[in-house]
């Protein structure tokens, strides 16, 4: 096919995978199974929280007024009237001039009392406190609506949950919630020289490194890969693969075909069952990938060198697979760099470069186009716009972490 003479930029790609993206689908998932998930709606609290006004330490609630001027020297002397105990409100407590009452953390402020003052701060003597620190009108207790009141948004769709945030929805009274569900991502694996990682290769051949490397990372990202198997380039045998693959996946990546007539059987394939959208990106390394769809869902054409494969995987299939899960931001590590070396680069198409790096310094990883040690021995990639012809030495980059 000529449509690989056709190279667009990384942006185009980019809108081109977007519009195909399949409608987000939703499932309701116990909360407690909710951390790493897509929230996929707003979650508004239904009651104040924490609910009641309380205290934050183990002590005494007491009148501000009533310790002004405290000190060692001279500690206020305060009547304890009472203990407020956990998980009550008794509502005949009342804090009076110059009294105060036990409270444990947590408990109920009794009526009166506007302040806790520390344990650490007193001295018991019989029913007399001698309260030897001034504390502040709030000091030391959270107001029945502090973290959130009723009816106000506590997280907003898109937003991915983390443990923390289970915590906080349980609290909002959610013992379900509703998220985004996993996308199913098929990787089919092509190519005469592939076999599995059992396999011990021979001469030609190569074990299949892209399906595990794609599976993984999309695992982290909140998908579900489906490993479909090797297939050889062979018309017939790869479109009996893709017709298996597709009723049971949302997505399917075709990795591999490091030639152009393999390339050009992939794109010839796909046009045959559906539609060629996309043959060549401007991008680098990653030039010949394709997009597509068949049946209504996107297939992509990702190269076959493995370090090509995950650049296109995070620069064009990531933005598709964000909307289909509905977030909000990409999720995607990142940390400021200073660069350590000159990278040269060719205007017109945009660069992704391997990067080592240390104490805030990343230096670049050039290396044979094939290689795979320069993915383990990076800590990530830098992006080098398609209008620049390089970056300079000292020059502040964002390191798109693996």
């Amino acid at each position: 096919m000529s449509r690989f003479l056709s190279v667009i930029a990384v942006a185009d790609a980019v809108a081109a995978a977007e519009k195909i993206a399949p409608a987000q689908k939703t499932e309701t998932v116990p909360v407690e199974q909710s951390a790493g998930r897509v929230l996929a709606g707003d979650i508004a609290a239904d009651v104040d929280i924490p609910g009641f006004d309380r205290s934050v330490v183990d002590g005494y609630a007491v009148r501000s007024a009533d310790t002004t001027g405290a000190g060692n020297s001279a500690p206020s002397l305060l009547q304890c009237i009472g203990r407020v105990a956990m998980g009550t409100h008794d509502t005949n407590l009342r804090i009076g001039t110059a009294e105060c009452t036990y409270i444990p953390t947590g408990g109920v402020l009794p009526e009166g009392a506007d302040a806790a003052v520390m344990v650490e701060y007193t001295e018991e003597a019989g029913d007399t406190i001698l309260v030897k620190k001034t504390v502040a009108h709030g000091e030391n207790i959270l107001l029945r609506d502090d973290d959130f009141k009723t009816g106000e948004v506590v997280f907003h769709a898109g937003r991915r949950l983390s443990p923390q945030d289970a915590g906080v929805l349980a609290a909002c009274g959610c013992a379900t919630v509703m998220v985004a569900k996993k996308p199913v991502i098929g990787i089919i694996s092509t190519g005469n020289e592939l076999v599995p990682a059992t396999i011990v290769p021979g001469p030609g051949q190569v074990r299949d490194a892209n399906a595990p490397m794609l599976a993984s990372w999309l695992r982290e990202y909140g998908c579900e890969p489906r490993l479909c198997g090797i297939v050889k380039d062979e018309r017939e045998a790869f479109e009996t693969m893709i017709a298996k693959a597709l009723p049971a996946c949302d997505v399917i990546l075709l990795s591999g075909g490091s030639s152009k007539d393999d390339r050009d059987m992939t794109a010839g394939v796909i046009a045959g069952k559906g539609t060629v959208l996309v043959h060549g990106v401007a991008i680098a390394p990653g030039k010949p990938t394709i997009i597509g769809q068949i049946n209504n869902k996107p297939v992509f054409g990702l190269p076959g060198h493995p370090a090509s494969a995950f650049v296109v995987l995070i620069a064009i299939v990531r933005p598709l697979l964000d909307k289909m899960l509905g977030l909000d931001h990409p999720m995607l590590p990142t940390m400021k760099a200073i660069l350590a070396e000159n990278i040269p680069s060719q205007r017109g198409r945009e660069e992704y470069v391997r990067v080592k790096v240390e104490k805030g310094v990343a230096t670049p990883l050039f290396g044979k186009s094939g290689l795979l040690n320069t993915l383990v021995k990076s800590q990530g990639i830098i992006r080098i716009p398609a209008g620049f012809e390089g970056l300079e030495k000292g020059s502040d980059v964002e390191v798109i972490l693996w």
